[in-house]
């Protein structure tokens, strides 16, 4: 296996803090205030559960903490006053317990400003920026965003996904929101891809996708990989959502090796480990 080395130092500008992402990944904490999440349903709705899981995951090493208010996936309806009410207090929150960058997982423009607003530092978007407001917020906030591939849109299913060449779809998917992004105003250096895991492809789709990170890794932006207890893992291994674990670290070691410099994880303190691991024996002399 051939690992994935930059040919040029590669960077991350989050709010004023600039995280050389060349050789090491940050690792993403996941955060849901959803009633219906796939992993674990209403676990952290409320509050005091979700400030009590913030606190573990910083404990076991995040470098980030993601917050969404309403699943990808098709589910009940959750309007805009809502999901503001879900996050942007929360948002509030974490920022003034922890001293780490605050992702908001949102595709829409008001809820990512309100975020913005109260300290997220990173809007993350899996609709690909169908909002046509949310590049020109993330400018005026000086955030970052998260490129998302996505065939669809949220919430809409999705079953029969066809592609020519999957990788070669999402690369030149990626490529033309970088050029929206930066038409708006967005800093190159605060631009992230996400190859989008589950969201329009098969199980087949998605492990192409992670086996080809170092292709999407090559467009010199940081890459995101978002497996964690996916779908593909569970029809590749049948397996159920609450036994991927060790399925989801694999894929976490294979996507780091390949080149993606944020890992979005349930299990930071596993990803943690790995990463670590990872550098640590790539830093060994032969």
């Amino acid at each position: 296996m051939r690992v994935y080395r930059p040919e040029r130092p590669l960077a991350l500008r989050l709010g004023d803090v600039t995280v050389d992402l060349t050789t090491r990944a940050m690792v993403m904490g996941i955060l849901n205030r959803t009633k219906d999440s796939f992993f674990p349903p209403a676990a952290t709705f409320d509050l005091d559960d979700l400030y009590a899981r913030a606190d573990q995951l910083v404990r076991e090493g995040a470098d980030l903490l993601d917050i969404g208010g309403v699943k990808a996936a098709p589910g009940d309806e959750v309007s805009e006053s809502e999901e503001l009410d879900r996050v942007a207090p929360v948002i509030a929150q974490l920022v003034r317990r922890f001293d780490v960058p605050i992702s908001v997982d949102t595709w829409r423009a008001s809820v990512a400003k309100a975020a913005f607003i109260e300290g997220a530092c990173i809007g993350n978007d899996i609709s690909g920026f169908a909002d046509p407001e949310y590049l020109a917020v993330a400018a005026e906030h000086h955030a970052a965003v998260v490129a998302t591939h996505i065939r669809l849109r949220p919430r809409v299913a999705d079953p029969h996904p066809t592609y020519g060449d999957v990788t070669e779809t999402v690369k030149e998917f990626l490529l033309e929101r970088v050029r929206r992004a930066t038409s708006a105003g967005v800093e190159p250096q605060r631009i992230i891809l996400d190859a989008g895991l589950d969201l329009g492809k098969t199980a087949g789709h998605s492990v192409q996708l992670l086996r080809d990170s170092d292709v999407l890794a090559s467009l010199g932006l940081p890459l995101l990989l978002s497996a964690s207890n996916k779908t593909f893992l569970g029809v590749l291994f049948d397996l159920p959502v609450t036994a991927r674990r060790e399925a989801s670290l694999g894929a976490t070691a294979l996507g780091i090796a390949a080149g993606c410099r944020i890992v979005r994880v349930h299990d930071v303190q596993g990803a943690v480990r790995v990463r670590d691991a990872i550098d640590q024996l790539l830093r060994v002399a032969p």
